[in-house]
């Protein structure tokens, strides 16, 4: 698989569930064994911002410049690593249903992902 490629899946992604937590964060938060209370919507609404620029940051850059790529994925890398610890954590913890392992498995796959292009394929988008 191609950088470019990963980038569009993790768009994707990142698209889904921000447009799921802007519009009926209470939702899918239950999905997973998640209350929110108002507090708790508005901090999904802000997460939900962040995935939807992460989500354009990756649509419009994935044909960039290989240096910034490698500046990208370093930074994604870091960031879904902390993610997967949040993640399995919380989930350890019983915060999230069953389908919690979802979300670790996510935020795995696509820390292992991003680390595979960083540290190891060639410098090639």
């Amino acid at each position: 698989m191609k950088l470019s490629s990963f980038f569009v899946v993790k768009a994707i992604i990142c698209f889904l569930f921000g447009i799921g937590f802007i519009v009926v964060p209470t939702t899918v938060g239950g999905w997973f064994g998640i209350t929110l209370d108002p507090d708790g919507v508005l901090m999904a609404r802000f997460f939900a911002a962040f995935l939807i620029g992460i989500g354009l940051i990756l649509c419009l850059c994935r044909k960039a410049d290989w240096n910034l790529l490698k500046n990208i994925t370093l930074s994604l890398f870091v960031a879904d690593t902390i993610g997967f610890i949040a993640a399995l954590v919380g989930q350890l913890a019983g915060v999230m249903n069953a389908l919690g392992w979802i979300i670790v498995a996510i935020w795995f796959l696509l820390a292992l992902g991003l680390g595979y292009f960083q540290f190891s394929k060639p410098s090639k988008a």
